[in-house]
């Protein structure tokens, strides 16, 4: 999957080069010269605007924390919702502004785990940490991200009035072990 992404990259890397060029005639023998085109003065450079690091999401009171929940939470994600999985689980549903990609790589890099694409149509990457009991579980631990912008969405609506942003790219569920479960 790695390998995949990263030669698309490359194609697309050496493809925007080709795209910018204009084509130009060949010359043919016994024809004039074309004639020579005066490049405009340049202009003065705007200046390029300040680029801001990612500011985190404002703070819910009500929003679970990276140590009540026992796994790493994006850092501008917001927090959206959370509902009862059964068997003294909770599903943490967290909106993010990043790309479903960055995500990815993300939690990849945090939890030092690979993770499986469970489906390729919406994209959605599954993080399973810890052991899955299904006398004590609903729902293996772990992080759920899924892209909400597949097949030309525009993303998942925020629930909060008048909230930015107002749709969220990209999605992720965050399932806890119960209570007294080993991670």
């Amino acid at each position: 999957m790695a390998r995949g992404f990263l030669l698309y990259v490359a194609v697309s890397a050496m493809a925007a080069g080709t795209w910018a060029q204009t084509p130009q005639p060949f010359p043919r023998p016994g024809a004039p010269p074309p004639p020579a085109t005066t490049a405009p003065p340049p202009q003065p450079a705007a200046p390029a605007p300040a680029v801001a690091p990612p500011v985190a999401a404002p703070v819910d009171p009500g929003a679970p924390t990276e140590a009540t929940l026992g796994f790493p939470i994006y850092p501008t994600a917001q927090f959206i919702a959370s509902y009862d999985a059964g068997r003294a689980q909770r599903y943490y549903i967290f909106g993010a502004s990043a790309p479903y990609a960055d995500l990815v790589a993300y939690y990849r890099t945090v939890l030092k785990e690979r993770g499986n694409q469970v489906f390729e149509e919406p994209p959605t990457h599954m993080f399973e940490v810890g052991r899955f009991r299904d006398e004590t579980m609903a729902f293996p631990p772990g992080v759920t991200i899924k892209d909400w912008t597949w097949g030309g969405t525009t993303g998942y609506p925020n629930p909060k009035p008048n909230a930015e942003p107002a749709r969220f790219p990209t999605i992720v569920m965050i399932v806890p072990a119960p209570p007294g479960a080993q991670r």
